[in-house]
């Protein structure tokens, strides 16, 4: 990879790679932009395959962190933790106390939460050495309702632009990914009278599914197969490709995972060629940086809900600007953030009296 050129070219103002030999800890923090505020993003724990991996998993997520703030009308930048290692380690403490010290020495401009393969538990750990850090237990917790009511409201709203109406009763949904984002979908899709059809690679959290909903199962790579009037990929990302997209048996690709176009203009431009709608996944699960928000503005579970609803209206602009400007959907979520980060930025700069008087 050629760093330099990469930041360059994704617009990435800071990238901090971390050891601490003590504990084995490997981390990349990655701060994307900070027009808006100071960088928010979760930290992902999780086995790469090599160095290149996770610095192009960082640099991709911190940059759509960025851009899911924005659309989601916060005073926030983006940015993105990971963490290179078995994420089932016993371990946690040190590695976790660790990875608090590097976001302590960015002073503020970063702040971070769980994501994939951590926990509020892990969070405990960082905050005992930074308070840049939220998510935690004893306070906002888990996102996962507001991120998966979120993406619940982004599928009514997909529908109601596809078929003219919010209701999904009857209608079949895939989910790829039974963890607590995709629990906590299936149970808000089942109690409006939607189908549902899921996979995992973990039986306990198919049966889970299975005895809250009555979900039907399939096994792996059978879920982009399966007929079905919506996909919601609540898994990792870039499972949106040249194998998956003619697989797909869908009108519209809409869920809780991150970055799930694997080449953002080539892949989306393969679905809009198929006529399959596609809800940008930033502006979809925007619901848990929400949650994270919340605890920061000091909001109710109850205020941070009624914001994640308000993504219903945000995906139906999405939609309304890619009608009206002829445009893949992805590009247009894009243009809305870019929007938004730019009238910020032009705005004037009120300087206080300097130099500074005691």
């Amino acid at each position: 990879m050629k760093l330099f050129d990469t930041l360059e070219s994704l617009g990435h103002e800071q990238v901090v790679c971390c050891y601490d030999k003590a504990s084995g800890y490997r981390g990349i923090i990655a701060i994307h932009d900070t027009t808006l505020g100071p960088a928010l993003g979760g930290t992902r724990f999780w086995s790469y395959a090599n160095d290149d991996e996770a610095m192009t998993d960082a640099l991709r997520l911190s940059r759509g962190m960025s851009y899911k703030n924005a659309v989601a009308g916060l005073n926030l930048g983006g940015g993105k933790a990971v963490i290179m290692g078995d994420n089932r380690t016993a371990n946690r403490e040190m590695i976790f106390r660790a990875h608090g010290r590097f976001v302590e020495s960015l002073g503020g401009r970063y702040v971070t939460a769980e994501d994939v393969g951590t926990s509020t538990g892990d969070m405990d750990y960082v905050h005992m050495e930074t308070d840049y850090v939220a998510g935690l237990a004893t306070k906002s917790g888990d996102p996962s309702p507001v991120t998966a009511r979120g993406v619940f409201r982004s599928i009514q709203a997909s529908a109601q632009a596809r078929w003219g109406s919010s209701d999904l009763n009857g209608k079949t949904v895939t989910i790829q990914g039974c963890g607590n984002v995709g629990t906590y979908l299936a149970k808000e899709l089942h109690a409006v009278g939607a189908k549902l059809i899921v996979s995992d690679i973990r039986a306990d959290k198919i049966k889970a599914v299975v005895d809250a909903t009555g979900a039907k199962v399939v096994d792996g790579n059978e879920i982009y197969s399966a007929k079905a009037d919506i996909f919601a990929p609540c898994a990792l990302g870039a499972i949106i490709n040249d194998e998956t997209i003619p697989m797909l048996k869908v009108e519209i690709v809409c869920g809780g995972a991150n970055n799930v176009l694997l080449e953002a203009r080539k892949h989306g431009e393969a679905l809009e060629s198929r006529g399959i709608m596609y809800a940008p996944d930033f502006v979809a699960n925007a619901g848990g940086v929400i949650n994270v928000y919340s605890e920061l503005a000091g909001w109710t579970r109850e205020r941070a809900l009624h914001k994640a609803d308000e993504i219903f209206d945000t995906i139906l602009g999405v939609y309304k600007i890619a009608k009206e400007q002829s445009i893949p959907t992805f590009e247009a979520a894009d243009k809305l953030a870019e929007a938004r980060i730019a009238s910020v930025k032009g705005m004037v700069r009120t300087w206080p009296q300097w130099p500074r008087k005691g």
